[in-house]
């Protein structure tokens, strides 16, 4: 799987807000991620969502849509690949200290990509953006908003490439907090 990360925390940057009408907490309700519309059209995303949310993050919003134009490169995606599918996931901590600062943060992207190119998903690709966040208590958070695409011969093969895509990346995310945690009690 292809990985990347960008940082975006200045100026008239995009900001994650956690609380925005129709936010369901999934901390609280996991039942209901299966009743997302997203989920209806990545059913795998309800099941990656239900593990971010009962991990040291917490997700906020996510959306799933068809992709019109992509670069096949960026995806390592085979000329035939005619179709392309993505979503985005914003993931926030359920602890200040995981990110407090955006050098850990970046850190932490380093990390889950370096992971994450070792996955042997061909046509797909994640693309984490480190963001400020409105999340109360905490008025300047951080938050991540990671973008998953995938391609394929035609829109349900790129679904397809996508919902294993979403799989290995809720896979990832979970494996790296276990593993900071892990060093963080062994110090």
């Amino acid at each position: 799987m292809q990985a990347d990360w960008e940082v975006e925390i200045g100026g008239d940057a995009p900001i994650i807000e956690t609380q925005w009408p129709g936010f369901v907490d999934l901390r609280k309700q996991p039942e209901k991620a299966a009743s997302l519309p997203e989920s209806g059209q990545l059913p795998d995303l309800a099941l990656a969502l239900v593990r971010l949310n009962h991990s040291a993050l917490w997700t906020s919003k996510c959306d799933v849509w068809p992709v019109v134009e992509f670069d096949r490169d960026e995806l390592d995606a085979p000329r035939q690949a005619a179709a392309a599918m993505a979503c985005y996931i914003d993931l926030l901590p359920g602890d200040s200290e995981l990110w407090p600062d955006p050098e850990r943060a970046i850190s932490w992207c380093r990390n889950l990509c370096a992971h994450l190119q070792g996955v042997p998903l061909r046509s797909c690709r994640t693309d984490l953006v480190i963001r400020r966040a409105i999340a109360p208590p905490e008025p300047n958070a951080l938050g991540i908003t990671a973008y998953l695409t995938a391609s394929g011969i035609d829109l349900s093969d790129a679904c397809s490439r996508l919902q294993s895509a979403v799989a290995a990346f809720a896979d990832a995310v979970v494996d790296s907090l276990s593993r900071a945690w892990i060093r963080s009690s062994l110090q």
